[in-house]
């Protein structure tokens, strides 16, 4: 895959992701409280940066060591089994 393949296919699905969950509507409260503007986006885009840093180590060095496919389902039964926790109010 080439790069800008790579950047869309990413940008895409990280922005649609984003879109409504509980950071953008902390990120969206904390900018209503009539703090500085410059400085609730630069703290928000560093801590969503440096959480994309680790995320994208831990993968790149997990998939040394486990196949990408086993990732990917494991991923899908965590996020199956958060969504349950959270409809039953246990989380």
């Amino acid at each position: 895959m080439h790069f800008w393949q790579a950047f869309l296919a990413t940008f895409s699905l990280v922005f649609l992701a984003e879109l409504g969950d509980k950071t953008q509507l902390a990120v969206f409260l904390m900018a209503a409280q009539d703090r500085p503007l410059w400085g609730v986006f630069l703290g928000s885009a560093s801590a969503l940066v440096l959480s994309t840093v680790i995320a994208v180590l831990l993968g790149a060095t997990l998939s040394r060591y486990i196949s990408p496919d086993i990732i990917q389902k494991g991923a899908g039964v965590a996020f199956v089994v958060i969504g349950f926790l959270l409809l039953s109010g246990k989380i």
